[in-house]
């Protein structure tokens, strides 16, 4: 419960977006270099010239007339944007690319697993052959090609990171589909003459859908690491779309500079969410153990 409840408090910040944001702007990127590593909690005054946001300084404090003043919770980064509108707004990004690539992996997985566990033979023995070449490939290299052969950006993150997880998910069904194909109420479809595709679909996966969401949760927790992974390398999220893996890359120096919250916190946010899912997926895994135990 209190893993679904950080990943609910995370959704609800990547809904709602610039609305909550301190700083609403497109990707919270709205700079002030001259407010350049504020400390959390520092306060700094704004007036308005021609529509625009400008601070107010030693320098221009005598000719500016104060129209606003922001309260910058964690500080500023080395832009002077908010810190914390740039940390809400990298969950967005996240929550997405585990969203869409989980969903591409389903897609890609589950009919695949279904027809090879259900159909065996020749079917059978070329989808395992493609699960164990693809098995064979380590999955960050795999993303590297596949993100380079289409170019680094947003949407080639998404078909990276989910064709790299459809293996695990046809493993697992077609394990289970395996499992359950010669029981009784399968052999009852067959003798009333339902089509394969029926069987598959209407029956044997809606009574293995409880493995398919753990893997689904457990793949939701890879691929954030992955994303994260890949827009540290600088080949995913490009700037200025805030991800928490590139605000790692741009600020892992302030470390040892004075600011280590810049750093430390999106990788603890990375941490605790994986954590979350994680935990959400085990307690899945034992229910579903639980059930096919009582059954």
């Amino acid at each position: 419960m209190l893993g679904a409840t950080w990943i609910a408090l995370w959704v609800l910040v990547a809904l709602l977006g610039s609305s909550i944001r301190p700083d609403p702007t497109p990707h919270a990127n709205n700079q002030h270099l001259e407010l350049a590593h504020l400390p959390p909690g520092a306060t700094a005054e704004f007036a308005m010239v021609e529509g625009r946001e400008i601070s107010i300084d030693s320098e221009n404090a005598g000719r500016l007339q104060p129209a606003f003043k922001r309260n910058y919770v964690l500080g500023t980064d080395r832009f002077g944007r908010d810190f914390l509108s740039r940390l809400m707004a990298g969950a967005g990004l996240s929550l997405a690319v585990g969203c869409l690539a989980v969903m591409i992996s389903l897609l890609i997985g589950i009919p695949l697993g279904a027809l090879a566990g259900y159909h065996g033979g020749r079917l059978d023995a070329a989808i395992s052959w493609l699960l164990q070449v693809m098995w064979s490939i380590p999955t960050l290299l795999l993303v590297l090609a596949i993100t380079l052969a289409f170019g680094k950006g947003f949407w080639q993150v998404f078909v990276a990171v989910g064709i790299t997880m459809w293996v695990d998910v046809a493993r697992i069904v077609r394990g289970q589909v395996l499992a359950v194909k010669n029981l009784e109420w399968v052999e009852a479809g067959r003798a009333l003459g339902y089509s394969s595709t029926r069987i598959i679909f209407k029956h044997i996966l809606p009574n293995i859908s409880g493995p398919i969401a753990v893997i689904a949760a457990a793949n939701f927790a890879a691929a954030i690491l992955i994303e994260a992974g890949l827009s540290f390398l600088g080949i995913g999220a490009q700037i200025p779309m805030p991800s928490w893996g590139n605000i790692i890359r741009a600020h892992y120096g302030a470390i040892l500079t004075g600011s280590p919250h810049l750093a430390l916190l999106p990788g603890a946010a990375i941490m605790c969410l994986v954590l979350a899912f994680n935990a959400l997926s085990g307690a899945m895994a034992r229910h579903t153990f639980d059930t096919g135990h009582e059954h």
